[in-house]
């Protein structure tokens, strides 16, 4: 089965015309739906839509437009709504790829994403990015790119696989299906004036494209206006009312966000709800989005739902995941609602409230019907280059964990990374310890752990280790290649054997996560892409990272949902203490940290 989900207008308006008027017979027609348009914020029951060449000829009454070969839909009176738009999102930490991620994704009535390919940049650099972008336009998902504007996160403070600049960029807005940068979440140099980050905008507005944002100060005051003023139009880290309603209030399209590790809507929507203010500058988006979340909650439909139950209207719970969306991105002319001369792309729910999707359709074709997707997928192969991303300098040994003193018995004070639950800071913990015959060990009877990143992309054998508390860890040891924003090879563990062992089978399976204990592995979950996705289907990923966690819980780790707490141990642009493979950085004061602070 062919599917085509892009015919330009002009190249099919004589056909369309001719259908509205009953000259030609439409290939698609839906009848007697509850039509909710996002135009007006109105349900118009009883309403038929007619479609021809994957676009809408006719909302209203289109009787006159079937023919002996137009396909009739009976809606029964379900609702009629355009396809969902998630305005920011990270492909990659769906730990699949984009075509394995359209497949889950599509039954949920998502019909187009506008992603940000930062992670796979930092590993791939643009060549990365465009095999990312090139996957999307051949799936039936309607996948849009924003050029990852911070690759590395932090120069300086470690080592990615690439680095994006000025030029990069021009050249990455050229491409077809490009429509913005990516979000800048170096606010800091926007802020100073630090000339490359001005550098990137300006490529951006001089294509005449969107700066997608990432402020996560406060909101409010000079640094938001600087930062606003500049060309940063969106913002995605509102995590408080007041967030939102500053940045609503500045002008920004302000980006409320549910994925995965970030539950943000309780407490952002509150600043529509609450204040009454026009929603028009609202967005509904994921940004990061496990496989075990998407089995069990769905996509933009559980964020519209979550939006819902917060007490927003569904209407315009529904237009802050279509048409508001579309016009930040400015392409309303072809998406985000559903009217004549646009793109087919749009859902059937029998329930609007509980945002129940029972069949989706994009270009008027149907691919999926009561959570199915019901059309094949391309098969697309990344090339060698692209799996085979852990390059170690060499196999690792257990004397790459070996922290030496200065003195073998007497007590030291060191620094150790402490984190908590459900919670993205980190705190500098001061503790003491022993030193066993000139080294510093792990201790499981007070959580204290090793932890190490090795440079993984260009075998350059850089490495740094430290101690991290707060995993429960009592055996084994722990090991992945998702580690943002570099994606170095991360390791913890409880001694330095497994930890050793661990890191080594990650390179040899070509990135990924995995867990050990006595030289065995206990489980792992393989992402070849990049060392950041699978080329498995969602629910074969999202078993193996189940059993991942079970047994990261066999290990003694107490944390619920440990792995984005690991991943995010090594960037160095969140508070307060992170490890990079270039050392340990107080990211307060943004410089590097000796381990052991003094000797006794």
């Amino acid at each position: 089965m062919s599917f085509k989900k892009e015919n330009k207008l002009q190249e099919v308006l004589q056909i369309l015309v001719e259908v509205a008027m009953g000259r030609q017979p439409a290939q698609l027609v839906v009848r007697n739906a509850n039509l909710v348009n996002v135009h007006t914020c109105e349900i118009q029951p009883g309403t038929d839509i007619a479609v021809s060449e994957g676009r809408i000829a006719l909302v209203g009454d289109a009787g006159h437009t079937i023919g002996p070969e137009t396909t009739v839909v009976d809606a029964g009176g379900m609702y009629l709504v355009p396809g969902f738009l998630d305005g920011h999102i990270h492909v990659e930490s769906s730990m699949v790829s984009v075509t394995e991620f359209a497949r889950s994704v599509l039954p949920c009535g998502t019909t187009a994403i506008f992603m940000d390919p930062h992670e796979i940049a930092n590993v791939l650099g643009l060549e990365g990015v465009r095999l990312m972008h090139e996957e999307g336009r051949i799936v039936p998902l309607r996948v849009f790119t924003t050029v990852p504007s911070c690759v590395p996160a932090a120069p300086g403070m470690e080592d990615a696989g690439a680095a994006i600049g000025p030029a990069d960029v021009r050249e990455a807005l050229s491409w077809d299906g490009v429509v913005g940068l990516g979000e800048m979440m170096n606010y800091p140099g926007v802020i100073t004036g630090d000339p490359s980050t001005h550098a990137i905008i300006k490529e951006t507005l001089k294509a005449g494209k969107v700066v997608t944002g990432h402020f996560a100060m406060a909101a409010g005051g000079k640094e938001l206006a600087a930062y606003r003023a500049a060309g940063c139009t969106s913002c995605h880290e509102s995590v408080t009312k007041e967030d939102a309603l500053a940045k609503l209030r500045s002008g920004m399209y302000t980006m409320l966000r549910e994925g995965s590790a970030w539950h943000d809507i309780k407490a952002t929507i509150r600043a529509i709800t609450e204040e009454g203010i026009d929603s028009t500058y609202a967005i509904l988006c994921s940004d990061d989005t496990h496989p075990e979340t998407i089995l069990q909650r769905g996509h933009l439909n559980h964020v519209i739902g979550r939006a819902i139950q917060e007490g927003m209207n569904p209407i315009r719970a529904v237009q802050m995941a279509t048409i508001n969306t579309a016009r930040y991105f400015r392409c309303d002319h072809e998406l985000g609602s559903i009217a004549p001369g646009k793109y087919a792309d749009f859902s059937l729910l029998s329930d609007l409230a509980e945002v129940k999707v029972e069949k989706v359709f994009i270009a008027g074709q149907q691919v999926a019907a009561g959570g199915k997707l019901l059309v094949p997928l391309p098969k697309k192969t990344y090339p060698a280059f692209a799996r085979q991303s852990v390059r170690l300098k060499r196999r690792l040994t257990e004397d790459d964990f070996a922290v030496p003193v200065p003195k073998t018995d007497s007590p030291v004070t060191v620094r150790v990374i402490e984190i908590k639950e459900a919670q993205v800071v980190t705190q500098e913990k001061l503790c003491k310890m022993i030193p066993h015959n000139g080294y510093l060990l792990q201790d499981t009877e007070r959580d204290m752990a090793k932890i190490a990143v090795f440079e993984r992309h260009k075998g350059t054998g850089s490495y740094a280790v430290g101690f991290v508390t707060g995993f429960g860890f009592t055996s084994g040891a722990v090991a992945s290649t998702v580690a943002h924003d570099s994606h170095n090879l991360l390791v913890v563990g409880t001694n330095d054997q497994d930890m050793a062992f661990a890191g080594n089978v990650l390179a040899d399976c070509g990135g990924g996560m995995v867990a050990v204990a006595d030289g065995k592995v206990l489980a792992l979950v393989e992402l070849p892409l990049a060392g950041l996705m699978s080329y498995q289907p969602v629910e074969a990923v999202a078993k193996a990272v189940a059993g991942l966690a079970d047994v990261w819980k066999t290990l003694g780790c107490t944390l619920v949902s440990p792995f984005m707490t690991m991943a995010l141990l090594s960037l160095p642009v969140i508070p307060a203490l992170r490890l990079t493979n270039r050392g340990l950085v107080d990211v307060n004061s943004f410089s590097f940290v000796d381990l052991i602070v003094d000797a006794d």
